[in-house]
């Protein structure tokens, strides 16, 4: 276990609450101080309480997300079939009114909706090709949409770039050995390009794998639930957040949003290899939300100082043994002039 997520550090004094980012949240705050230092006196208790930290954190990271799969279940079960607005464009509507009260109600902050703008038009993009070319359908009728695609598909792909960006601030983190995101850029374009290309050439997948690969398996991901940073790979994180998309996946062919050729005749589970397709999809997602928020580098867990850092460290040192220098001059200067009164 402590190869995967390591131990936490604690910071010697309370970080800044994550909740003052959004306004609405900033009123809970000295209360949930309060109750954390009460849960805070015995370790059961400190434990149970980080747990539920997590949970809550998770929760408010996926609430974009959590909006959207409630609205596909609920439309499913409860939309009538013979309304005059067909159920796609109601989800639409839905999703552009859930945006703006998240901006409104300032649950959402400015950067958080250019991450969902610019991965709605990247997903629609992809969209467009795919249902031309047959990879999946939307078997329901509707008026709001470009070709075969529904408008309301881009805010699919939107619930990825939020959530990440949400967690990104809820949780603080920051990284060690995080590459260049130039380099994330690179591979982002070659996965985006693949999407399309592998319809007509060899099919680069497995490059574009072990590229993500050799970029990141170095690299981990420090994340503060409570007062204390844990780390983790980050390449384990983005496995389980690609997980948790294609279980939500499966909720969306299951509530009939869109199906694949396979499921015309009756629903199953969607294939585990669209799971290697959502993470090189989630890949693309994280450097777009890394452009916005640049990742912070760390120190390592054994706690050495990257280069930079040392390098700070060694000219400060400079200064004070200058500084030291200095005083000791002008103390002897000082004494040699009282010797010489007297």
């Amino acid at each position: 276990m402590h190869d995967f997520v390591k131990s936490p550090t604690a910071s010697p004094h309370p970080a800044p609450s994550a909740a003052a980012i959004w306004p609405p949240l900033r009123r809970f705050i000295a209360g949930e101080r309060r109750f954390g230092r009460f849960m805070a006196r015995r370790r059961a208790t400190s434990a149970a309480y980080e747990f539920f930290r997590f949970g809550v954190k998770q929760a408010w990271a996926c609430l974009f997300g959590g909006i959207a799969i409630f609205l596909m279940i609920a439309t499913w079960q409860f939309y009538p079939p013979a309304a005059p607005l067909p159920r796609y464009d109601f989800l639409f509507l839905c999703m552009i009114a859930v945006q703006a009260a998240l901006l409104a109600g300032r649950l959402e902050t400015l950067e958080e909706a250019k991450v969902i703008l610019i991965y709605h038009l990247v997903g629609t993009a992809m969209e467009l090709f795919k249902t031309q070319v047959g990879s999946w359908i939307y078997p329901e009728p509707n008026f709001f949409r470009i070709g075969g695609v529904p408008l309301f598909s881009g805010f699919m792909y939107s619930c990825i770039g939020s959530y990440i960006c949400r967690a990104w601030r809820l949780f603080d983190f920051e990284f060690t050995a995080h590459p260049r995101r130039l380099a994330l850029a690179v591979l982002s374009v070659a996965i985006y390009v693949n999407f399309f290309s592998h319809h007509y050439i060899v099919d680069l997948r497995w490059l574009l794998f072990a590229l993500a690969g050799w970029l990141l398996f170095r690299t981990r991901v420090h994340f503060r639930v409570w007062h204390a940073h844990r780390s983790m790979p980050l390449l384990l994180g983005l496995v389980l957040v690609t997980l948790f998309i294609w279980f939500s996946e499966n909720i969306g062919t299951f509530t009939k949003i869109w199906i694949y050729p396979s499921q015309r005749h009756g629903w199953s589970m969607v294939s585990v290899d669209k799971i290697g397709s959502w993470f090189l999809l989630l890949i693309i997602s994280y450097t777009l939300v890394s452009l916005i928020n640049k990742p912070r580098q760390r120190s390592d867990p054994g706690g050495r100082l990257s280069a930079r850092s040392m390098a700070g460290v060694d000219n400060l040192c400079r200064l004070k043994a200058l500084k030291r220098k200095q005083l000791i001059s002008t103390a002897t200067s000082e004494n040699g002039a009282k010797v010489g009164l007297s």
